[in-house]
């Protein structure tokens, strides 16, 4: 059926889409901080919605809507800036969350001390933040359109039902490993949660990587 399609060397797809899932980044912080201060229930919400925010490229590669931002310098001007506004508004958000989170000492009575996660956003929000920050970034969407067509004939009649099917195969298998990693913290998540000023650090952390990100992707040039 894949070869119908034009598809080839699809073990070889599979093999290097996981491994670039593994490889740490932007993503595996944001599910990490959110699955440590919220529970599993937080960084699922978060990789479905970075997972939902993928899918999307992957459908606008497929309709050539990547190839305009690669081609056009206008488009991924505007929306460059409009995901490094995105991003830096999502990282002042989380660093306000981080300042309203409470710090606890070791003679705090549990009785009296609110929840670390009484400050991360609701889960729906957790979703839409994954969501836009992946939608937003040109970068990304660039990234599929020179990934997918390696592994695509350029000579089929049902490329863009290729780009679709690549499209769902790496971001299905790239929730095996962010769900695991969810799980994985999740399970550490007691060690975290019970000491707040860890929580808020982390925190802190997850807003200034997304600070740095905006500023980066702001300053990106559209490659040639």
């Amino acid at each position: 059926m894949f070869s119908t399609l034009g598809i080839h060397d699809l073990p070889l797809f599979i093999a290097a889409g996981l491994l670039l899932n593994l490889t740490p980044g932007p993503d595996m912080v944001y599910i990490g901080s959110r699955t440590a201060l919220g529970g599993f229930r937080a960084g699922l919400a978060a990789v479905l919605g970075i997972a939902a925010g993928c899918m999307m490229h992957s459908i606008a590669a497929a309709v050539g809507l990547s190839a305009i931002l690669l081609t056009s310098a206008e488009a991924f001007f505007v929306v460059k800036m409009v995901g490094a506004a995105y991003l830096v508004y999502a990282g002042v958000q989380i660093l306000r969350s981080a300042t309203s989170m409470p710090v606890t000492t070791q003679t705090s009575p549990p009785a009296t001390t609110a929840s670390p996660t009484s400050a991360l956003p609701q889960v729906s929000g957790i979703f839409w933040q994954g969501f836009m920050t992946n939608v937003l970034n040109p970068k990304v969407a660039i990234f599929f359109l020179a990934f997918l067509p390696q592994f695509i004939d350029m000579q089929s009649a049902n490329k863009a039902w290729a780009f679709l099917i690549l499209g769902v195969i790496f971001v299905f298998n790239s929730m095996f490993i962010t769900i695991g990693f969810a799980a994985i913290v999740a399970k550490a998540r007691g060690k975290i949660s019970t000491t707040s000023s860890l929580a808020v650090w982390l925190n802190r952390g997850c807003g200034a990587m997304f600070l740095a990100l905006g500023a980066k992707l702001a300053v990106t040039e559209r490659p040639i």
